[in-house]
């Protein structure tokens, strides 16, 4: 099965026709002030007015409220909701409330972190593997961090994922042989500073992704 790959944390018209020019599955937009990759109601409607309908609109949230998804969700007319350290019973809420596709994110560190997957089955659509960020950092992914792809070896997986954490172009080709991923998601590593998509790196994360 062929790799696709979701662009998070685009801002920017130029980035985001880059994404979509390029391939892209999917495309993330964040709301979560504390992250450089915020975007306000008003910059998201402009941007997903742009995107066809046959690439995924993806907000990505941090234990959010249900305020703040439905403005998220009307404002981005969002496809699917991306959830940060947030627990299943509430997961499953915010999937029974709005109907919409949601991706559970796992933070992983060590194999152990891996087991807490299972706790979505039923809650989720798709679980997201990212890597776990230290203590006490503002942000809950984002960072350029990996994890060591060798802990999802031989895991079964109770849900549909995709892999997150430190991918960039150099290093997706070895990411999608050694773990098996149909669907990866990319933030800083198509970055030139934190929160500043680059057009060049995009084009050839993507071009590497296709490559795999």
């Amino acid at each position: 099965m062929p790799t696709t790959a979701k662009i998070c944390g685009l801002s920017t018209p130029d980035t985001l026709d880059a994404a979509i020019a390029g391939g892209a599955s999917h495309v993330g937009f964040v709301f979560f002030p504390p992250s450089p990759r915020n975007v306000g109601f008003d910059q998201v409607a402009g941007l997903a007015s742009s995107v066809p309908s046959h690439v995924g609109k993806v907000g990505v949230f941090v234990d959010p409220d249900d305020a703040l998804i439905d403005a998220a969700r009307a404002a981005g007319r969002l496809d699917a909701i991306q959830l940060h350290k947030t627990a299943p019973d509430r997961i499953a809420a915010i999937r029974a409330r709005t109907g919409l596709e949601i991706w559970a994110a796992v933070a992983v560190k060590t194999r152990t972190d891996l087991d807490h997957a299972r706790a979505f089955a039923g809650a989720a659509d798709r679980i997201l593997y990212d890597a776990k960020t230290p203590e006490g950092a503002a942000l809950p992914g984002g960072m350029g961090l990996r994890f060591d792809w060798s802990l999802l070896e031989g895991f079964r997986h109770p849900l549909p994922w995709a892999l997150s954490g430190g991918l960039d172009a150099g290093n997706i080709g070895e990411a999608v042989r050694r773990t098996g991923a149909t669907l990866v998601d990319v933030s800083s590593g198509v970055e030139s500073a934190p929160g500043v998509k680059d057009v060049g790196r995009i084009v050839d994360f993507l071009r590497a992704v296709h490559a795999t």
